[in-house]
């Protein structure tokens, strides 16, 4: 509801208002839709208003209840788009939403604080690319809440928000609160400067990436010019590789193993998860299906 006002008030017209029911909280939910679609028709704004089963989600595709809500509502954001022939989403998510995903990304081993992007491109499962834009992610909710009040906007609270039964609801609710007390400092906004900090250290190191030129060609690594960079850049450089191969989170034993093959006198291949191989021969590097 804070975007959305204050897109308005910036002079934002030719919005869509697109609002997905979970189905997992029965009358409140119902309400929901029905509190945005008077919304967005109080502010002459076209929407679209979607249901889906995320429970029967979870249980056909075995997704937690987080991912399956998520995959939902990029599967209904992608549809939105080919109706209106629009792939710009804009995302309400803020500061403390960012807070939450560095530390459970950390708690999965990403490599650094790893955030959401204020611009990111996103192809969803049925090939749909959309362009996700996310203009609040350096403000804090507390700060949003003020605002609507100010300003006398309603919103609407999702309850379940405060149950233990997600990863973030327990992160938001007790980890966080608990780091604060422990530091005696804002862990929030800690975790957000260090995602920030991780930005620039990954633009960095695509700058050397760039430059080193350790990617043949053919899409092989090349041994000769992987061996003469810094070990620390060497690791970068794999897990740029494995992530473009299609190993999504490579984890650290992983590429200390991938960096095994440097040595010729070491097995010529290892495993990766799914079922492929990263294979050495003749100076080169590469990824076996």
């Amino acid at each position: 509801m804070a975007l959305l006002h204050l897109l308005v008030a910036a002079g934002f017209r030719k919005l869509v208002v697109c609002h997905l029911d979970h189905g997992l909280r029965g009358r409140a939910s119902a309400e929901d839709a029905r509190f945005v679609k008077r919304v967005a028709g109080k502010l002459g704004l076209e929407y679209e208003i979607g249901r889906t089963d995320v429970a029967a989600r979870m249980k056909e595709r075995g997704e937690s209840l987080e991912t399956a809500a998520r995959n939902a509502r990029h599967d209904f954001f992608a549809e939105c788009a080919r109706k209106r022939r629009c792939r710009r989403v804009l995302l309400a998510h803020h500061a403390d939403d960012q807070a939450e995903t560095v530390l459970w990304n950390l708690l999965r081993g990403s490599h650094g604080l790893k955030g959401m992007r204020a611009e990111q491109r996103l192809v969803t499962e049925s090939g749909v690319v959309l362009e996700l834009s996310r203009p609040l992610l350096g403000i804090r909710r507390a700060e949003l809440v003020a605002w609507l009040e100010s300003q006398g906007h309603r919103w609407r609270e999702d309850a379940s928000n405060a149950e233990p039964i997600a990863v973030r609801n327990r992160l938001r609710n007790e980890a966080l609160p608990l780091l604060a007390e422990i530091s005696g400092r804002d862990a929030t906004l800690a975790l957000v400067r260090g995602a920030a900090d991780t930005e620039d250290l990954e633009a960095l190191e695509a700058w050397a990436l760039e430059r080193a030129k350790v990617v043949d060609p053919q899409g092989r690594l090349h041994l000769p010019v992987l061996r003469a960079l810094p070990v620390a850049l060497q690791r970068i450089a794999l897990r740029k590789f494995l992530q473009d191969g299609g190993v999504a989170s490579p984890e650290r034993d992983l590429i200390e193993r991938g960096l095994g093959l440097l040595e010729v006198s070491n097995p010529a291949v290892i495993n990766l998860p799914g079922g492929g191989k990263l294979r050495r021969r003749e100076g080169r590097l590469w990824i076996e299906c």
